[in-house]
Parts: structure tokens; C-alpha cells; sequence
């Protein structure tokens, strides 16, 4: 009998807890993906990085979505129950609280396994990648490629390039306009007929050989100005170095947090550890926030579960926050916030079963 509620609980909350996170990470996905795309369009980034940026994302999204899917799965899963009068039943058989709570605890076991992984060990490693990716990736379609009737705007947004058409490879360009800073507040504008680019470097670094064309020299507003008809005018490219990925404490390893002895690798270093922790809670939690009255439904508690987890995760952002500023003990850190959740679940399993009841009674009998 018992064995076949575990199986029933489990399942339960497995199926619907792979629901809810597909639904989530659709939303989420769907929303970067917009992005991502839009940054393509406006040439900010290389089209075949689209889908490499959205993979690492996903691990990232990962992250927030599982312990928050885990937690309505659990509401959700039981709350049918209690909607059904099956929990009921199942009370009535003998079925107490910590026979609800055996199965769900080891789903909530392997997804903290999972979670730790994840923020641990890959997800440093995602956000250190796609910072690198993205840097690289919007560094070469900065200078790397033209597209026929856009402008290029350089990496400091001073210069400007337009080209009405280009070929294929990118290579010979027609209808040339381009706009540069001078010096001593001075602009330089050229305009040519044609033009021919050369790559002889890494990264993009080359020549744009211009034919037929003027270059005009001035300051806007006054009257003295330069021009110069020329036949062919040479102008570097040597673009940036793109930024180094290795940007803040959570592309750190944690290997390397844990070598570090200040307030911000402290914070990071607790958060990733509070992960996993997190949804072993609210599993804990969810119990007995779910009972309910089969007149209530099985969305009675739903919202109020939505509520609870808007709460916690703003306190554990402001636990990071105090604990970066010193506000609070490096020895209490975060953790006094899963202390809170803790006495919350607590509290509700008493009033709900009392310490003989849920310790002591198979039935579960609330009080």
C-alpha cells in the first residue's frame, strides 16, 4: 500500500513539475530569443551565435526556474488531491505526513543533486562563456562584416560608415559614406564612388581602399574647411580588442570563491550553495501550505504559494546585499533567510498535525 502511494506522489509531482518548468523555460526562452534576434537584425551580433547564446541562457534560466517549478508542482500536485478528496482517503488508510512527504523528499533530493551541479560547476562556466562569445561575437560584427544599405557604427558610437551596396564576400563596396572624429573637435567626412577592403590581420584588422572620391575636414558651424579630390585613399581598420569574458565573481569557478577571503565572493560563493537548498525547502514547505478543503479547489493556495515565493526570493537577494555591505554577520550570510522558511514550515505543520501527530501517528490526523 504504501509503496504504491509513493509511486502515485511521485508521479504526481514529477509530471507536473516537468509541466510547469516547460512552460516557464518557454516563456523565458521565447522572450531571450526575441532579444538575441533583435540584436542580430541591428548587426550588434553574428547570426550563427543566435542559438549558441540562447543555449547558455537556458542553463542559466535553469537555475531560477527549477526550484520555483518544483514548489507550485508541489502545491499543484496536492492541492488536485485535496480537491478530490483523495488525500482524504489516503488519511484515512493511514497515510500520514511523512508518508507524503518520503517521496517527495527524494524528488527534492535529486533535484537539489541537480541544481548543485548546475550552480556549482556549469552555470560559472555558461555566464563566462557567453560574456566571452558575445564580446567576440558583437567585436566581429562591428568591424568583421557590412551589410548593403546600413550603417556601421563603431564600437565608441563616433564613427560612421554606409556603404548602398555590398558584395557577397563583403569585399567591394559601392556608394561609400563615411563620418570620423578629427582632431582639436574636427570632423572628417568622405564620400567615394567605390572601395575595396583588405583583411591582414586578426580579428577584422585590415585596409579599406577607397577610389574616386572627396574628403571634406571641418568643424560644423564655421567656415573654414579642407577638401581633397583624390583618386585612391587608404584607411586603416584596426578595431578593438574584444573585452575579456573573466568579468565578476559569478564567472568565477568555485573553486577559485572558495580560495577568496572577502564579502562579494562570500555572497556568491553562499548563493550557489543556497540553491539546492532552496527547493529542498520549499518542498518542505509546500506540504502544508497545499492542505486544503476540497471546497477551496486546487488553486485555494495557489496564489498565496506565489506570494510566499515572491517573498523569499527578494529576501534572499536582500541577504546578498547586506551580506556584500557587511550589514549582517559573515556567519549568518544568507542562510537566516531558509532559517525563516524553515520556522514558516514548522509552524504550519504543527498547527496542522501537532508534534504527536505528525512524529508519532501514522494517520496524520490534523488537528
Amino acid at each position: 500500500m504504501i509503496r504504491i502511494v509513493d509511486r502515485y506522489l511521485a508521479r504526481e509531482a514529477t509530471l507536473t513539475w516537468g509541466a510547469v518548468t516547460g512552460v516557464l523555460m518557454l516563456i523565458l526562452m521565447s522572450n531571450r530569443f526575441a532579444l538575441l534576434l533583435g540584436d542580430a537584425a541591428t548587426g550588434r551580433l553574428p547570426r550563427d551565435t543566435v542559438f549558441i547564446l540562447l543555449g547558455l541562457a537556458c542553463i542559466s534560466y535553469l537555475i531560477v526556474v527549477i526550484p520555483v517549478a518544483l514548489f507550485l508542482a508541489v502545491m499543484l500536485a496536492l492541492g488536485r488531491l485535496y480537491r478530490d478528496s483523495e488525500m482524504t482517503t489516503l488519511m484515512a488508510c493511514g497515510v500520514g505526513p511523512r508518508q507524503i512527504y518520503r517521496p517527495l523528499l527524494v524528488l527534492a533530493l535529486l533535484v537539489a543533486i541537480l541544481l548543485a551541479v548546475l550552480t556549482l560547476k556549469v552555470a560559472p562556466w555558461a555566464v563566462r562563456t557567453t560574456r566571452v562569445i558575445s564580446s567576440t561575437a558583437q567585436h566581429n560584427a562591428q568591424m568583421g562584416s557590412f551589410e548593403s544599405g546600413s550603417f556601421k557604427v563603431d564600437a565608441d558610437g563616433k564613427g560612421v560608415l554606409y556603404a548602398a551596396s555590398v558584395s557577397d564576400d563583403g569585399h567591394q563596396l559601392k556608394n561609400v559614406f563615411i563620418e570620423s572624429p578629427g582632431q582639436e573637435g574636427r570632423l572628417e567626412v568622405i564620400s567615394a564612388d567605390s572601395a575595396t577592403r583588405t583583411i591582414t590581420g586578426a580579428g577584422g584588422a585590415g585596409m579599406l581602399v577607397l577610389h574616386h572620391g572627396y574628403r571634406y575636414e571641418g568643424a560644423p558651424g564655421h567656415a573654414d574647411f579642407r577638401s581633397v579630390k583624390f583618386a585612391e585613399h587608404g584607411i586603416r581598420i584596426a578595431p578593438a580588442k574584444p573585452k575579456s569574458g573573466i568579468q565578476g565573481y559569478d564567472t568565477q569557478p568555485t573553486s577559485e570563491l572558495l580560495k577568496q577571503h572577502n564579502l562579494d565572493s562570500l555572497s556568491e560563493l553562499e548563493w550557489r550553495l543556497s540553491v539546492p537548498l532552496s527547493a529542498f525547502l520549499l518542498v518542505l514547505f509546500a506540504v502544508p501550505l497545499a492542505r486544503t478543503s476540497p471546497r477551496q479547489g486546487r488553486y485555494g493556495r495557489l496564489l498565496v504559494a506565489v506570494l510566499a515565493y515572491v517573498i523569499f526570493a527578494n529576501l534572499v537577494g536582500i541577504a546578498r546585499v547586506w551580506l556584500q555591505k557587511g550589514v549582517v554577520p559573515s556567519g549568518v550570510g544568507i542562510w537566516w533567510v531558509h532559517a525563516l522558511l524553515l520556522i514558516a514550515t514548522l509552524i504550519l505543520l504543527y498547527q496542522q498535525y501537532g508534534f504527536s501527530g505528525f512524529f508519532f501517528s501514522g494517520k496524520g490526523n490534523a488537528k
